[in-house]
């Protein structure tokens, strides 16, 4: 599999949305590079799985494609919140169809890579009985390694924030001192919270620390620990009760992951 040419191909395929604009030119750079950084996640979780060469350029292939969709979505609709514009993991399968560019792997391949291209952003992924394990393996293995990039790029932007603000990484949400309560009871219950019924810039911070309630591999807990990810966020969150509960709840999830991995 020549991952060199499928690299090639990205790159050209963004410089086609390029822009002049410095709005739209930001924007497409931090998919561009979220990407590239993802690849290197996944080639990290997929080593320690102990993957054949073969799996690993699979799994690289997958994760430089799976926010192919962005790209169009950014420069139709000017946002990255797909409930106000379209799927993007849906816009992404499309582009690759129509581009014919998984041509290059085999049937079984093409298979697996639009599967997992089409779960990474879906809230649950479906049962073992209802589809392949590879499918899910692979699944599995890019929402790790999109979510832990989606943690150090938000992270990033938090620490940052008062010196650049960029509302397309805050899904244009309303910047208020507030909360949703029900994403405090979903956490508290470890559970994941549903994307489409954000209502503030807090709000969308509280749905990034309850993914770690769909981590699905030890090495994603250990990067989740090694980069303070859970106290990163929360820093930037009121210091209310409900908050302080989430992040005693949060810190004593991972510890009861880690001494699990400790023990395996």
């Amino acid at each position: 599999m020549d991952t060199a040419f499928f690299h090639s191909w990205f790159r050209n395929y963004v410089k086609g949305f390029y822009s002049e604009d410095p709005k739209i030119q930001e924007n497409i750079t931090l998919k561009e590079e979220h990407t590239l950084r993802v690849c290197k996640e996944i080639l990290q979780l997929g080593k320690a799985l102990d993957f054949s060469k073969n799996a690993l350029c699979l799994a690289e292939t997958i994760a430089l494609f799976h926010d192919i969709g962005r790209f169009e979505q950014f420069k139709t609709y000017g946002t990255f919140n797909d409930k106000i514009s379209e799927n993007h993991a849906t816009l992404g399968l499309k582009a690759l169809e129509k581009t014919n560019i998984l041509s290059r792997l085999t049937k079984t391949q093409r298979s697996i890579a639009c599967t997992a291209i089409g779960y990474h952003n879906v809230r649950k992924l479906p049962d073992p009985a209802d589809e392949t394990p590879d499918c899910l393996l692979y699944s599995k293995l890019l929402r790790d390694a999109d979510k832990l990039d989606i943690w150090r790029v938000v992270t990033t932007y938090y620490a940052q924030r008062h010196k650049h603000r960029n509302t397309a990484l805050e899904l244009e949400l309303p910047d208020t001192p507030g909360y949703s309560l029900y994403l405090v009871e979903d956490i508290l219950n470890n559970r994941v919270s549903n994307s489409n019924d954000l209502k503030t810039y807090n709000d969308m911070k509280l749905l990034q620390l309850g993914w770690i309630f769909d981590i699905n591999f030890t090495k994603t807990f250990f990067y989740i620990q090694e980069r303070q990810i859970i106290e990163k966020i929360i820093i930037t969150l009121p210091d209310t009760e409900d908050i302080r509960k989430i992040h005693n709840h949060l810190k004593e999830y991972l510890q009861k992951k880690d001494d699990y991995i400790s023990i395996i």
